[in-house]
């Protein structure tokens, strides 16, 4: 019989909620191992233990390797993988999270895949950006100007605020050092948004890639939900940063470090909870794990019971 080491496996009933979860941490230049039930970083200045299961997404940058069972271990307390390139603003793969309930997924694909209700959900992300205005009737090619002109007049607004040269968004996903500093700061900070996003989206079940506003890339509904906190978390970081960075900072960390203080501060995991259960309509509590059968008769039977002897 094969022994077996290390601390048993954790159930999901057990696991920290995603909402009260650290929404992330970035990892460069090190090795990742496990202890037990933490994850270990070990770099040129020693070694770090965390409690995976306390983390909401490991975002892992250039230089890091990570051992089988440490990313078994993140695997089980259901911490979001994302592997980025260089300045952690170029995304290159992701790994599985917690949710194993498809409810809240077919709910998501039920009204993605009808016109009509599509449109509603997207028509509540807008009413989400201008709480002031009645934007039920609009079209939408009408939300998309309106969109496209409050996004254009907060850069503005910053920029003046903070003094920053602006010239337009620009993002060379080949050449981020030859952003300017205000743009390096948008981008940094977008991919930490985005990656805390995904990783609620994929521990409450939610499919990234069927989005209401968005559409035909894997990540859709991820860009659909942050663009719904840009406004009020990563651009005015940006132009704040711009506007105190000395020459040659890194304005990556600086900014990873300042968004991961934000995200604290307006307890933006739980925000993304809330705002993903009201724009499906959802008012029941999330389930963790949940299965059933289909049933042509009855909505759902129950799993784990041999028919035959019914």
């Amino acid at each position: 019989m094969k022994e077996k080491f290390g601390a048993k496996k954790t159930e999901l009933k057990e696991l920290p909620m995603i909402k009260d979860r650290v929404s992330f941490i970035y990892v460069e230049h090190a090795k990742i191992n496990r202890a037990d039930s933490a994850i270990t970083v070990t770099d040129i200045r020693g070694v770090v233990r965390i409690p995976a299961a306390m983390v909401g997404v490991l975002i892992l940058g250039p230089g890091t390797d990570i051992s089988h069972r440490a990313v078994e271990l993140i695997g089980d307390t259901g911490t979001s993988i994302l592997w980025v390139g260089e300045a952690g603003v170029r995304h290159y793969a992701h790994g599985r999270a917690l949710g194993h309930s498809t409810k809240l997924l077919e709910k998501q694909a039920r009204l993605v895949t009808n016109r009509n209700s599509r449109l509603e959900v997207a028509r509540k992300m807008y009413q989400m950006r201008f709480e002031n205005e009645d934007v039920s009737r609009l079209t939408m090619q009408q939300l998309r100007g309106r969109e496209g002109t409050r996004i254009r007049n907060i850069y503005r607004k910053y920029a003046r605020e903070f003094n920053v040269d602006w010239k337009g968004r620009s993002y060379d996903v080949e050449n981020y050092e030859g952003g300017s500093p205000v743009n390096q700061a948008l981008s940094a900070g977008n991919v930490c948004l985005y990656g805390l996003v995904y990783s609620v989206l994929v521990a409450l079940g939610l499919s990234p890639g069927l989005g209401f506003i968005h559409t035909g890339n894997d990540l859709s509904l991820v860009y659909d939900l942050a663009d719904l906190y840009k406004a009020e978390i990563t651009i005015p970081l940006a132009f704040e940063i711009a506007s105190q960075a000395e020459e040659g900072a890194d304005i990556g960390r600086i900014t990873r470090h300042a968004v991961r203080d934000k995200f604290v501060e307006k307890k933006l995991m739980e925000k993304v909870v809330t705002d993903i259960k009201y724009l499906l309509d959802e008012e029941d509590d999330i389930e963790a794990d949940l299965i059933s059968l289909w049933d042509d008769k009855e909505d759902l039977v129950k799993y784990g019971i041999n028919y035959s002897e019914v």
